[in-house]
């Protein structure tokens, strides 16, 4: 049976889909909303790099209401699944479709710097030297004194060898746990999602601008992060919350 496109319900199955396969994703959001609370005035305007179908957003919006935020992503299925799932918030969340590694990506941005600028398991995916350049773009959307925060798996340097190690037996231990009744894996629900008729012009779209599956081989560890935000014009750079390798690293302009 062909399921029916409903963009509540896939925003709804994308967050069991995501809390599954995330450790620790509700903590992390938990950390993130607290340092935005701390760290931004009511009315922040406030960029969401990769936001996906909105989940961070969507959480931005409950805890920060005097807050508007800029969502930008450059999958269109998840873009559609968002703004058409996110509807009630049109008022206070614009969407921007946007590749993060072009070096003009900016260009579809309001003018304007911004409070804070936020990415959640999205980052990983860029390679080294496209990030780089991304972190400095960052630092020059940020005013004086805004916050960059950046959620994602930083993996931990290399002589950390055992600590490495525990990691992947974490994650393996995680993957073998018996699933949750209904609950899909990152597989199943991108295979059920491609199978509605009426997402078959996004995902056309999403197989020309992804023909290889990304993922994170080639993630940087921790350090590095840290090391090139203060090369790329902060201030200041720290790792504010970590579980494992799920961390959250700050930087300050």
């Amino acid at each position: 049976m062909v399921p029916r496109y409903n963009a509540q319900a896939l925003r709804a199955s994308w967050e069991r889909q995501q809390n599954s396969l995330v450790i620790g994703r509700e903590m992390r959001f938990n950390v993130l909303l607290t340092v935005l609370k701390a760290g931004t005035r009511a009315r922040a305007r406030i960029l969401d790099l990769g936001c996906g179908t909105g989940a961070f957003s969507e959480r931005i919006l409950r805890e920060l209401p005097g807050a508007r935020v800029w969502g930008v992503d450059y999958d269109p299925v998840l873009l559609r699944i968002g703004r058409e799932g996110l509807r009630a918030d049109r008022h206070r969340l614009e969407w921007v479709e946007a590749d993060l590694r072009s070096p003009t990506w900016t260009r579809a941005l309001p003018r304007g710097r911004w409070d804070a600028i936020v990415s959640t398991t999205a980052l990983h995916w860029i390679e080294p030297a496209p990030l780089s350049r991304l972190y400095g773009t960052i630092a020059r959307l940020l005013r004086p004194g805004g916050i960059f925060l950046n959620g994602d798996n930083l993996p931990f340097d290399p002589p950390s060898a055992r600590l490495r190690r525990l990691m992947r037996a974490l994650r393996r231990e995680r993957r073998a746990r018996k699933r949750t009744p209904g609950v899909l894996d990152w597989d199943e629900w991108w295979a059920r999602t491609r199978s509605i008729r009426e997402l078959a012009p996004e995902f056309r779209e999403r197989d020309r601008r992804y023909p290889h599956p990304h993922g994170d081989e080639r993630v940087n560890p921790v350090s590095w992060h840290l090391r090139t935000l203060r090369a790329k014009g902060f201030r200041e750079s720290a790792v504010v919350w970590q579980y494992f390798s799920n961390r959250v690293v700050i930087g300050i302009r």
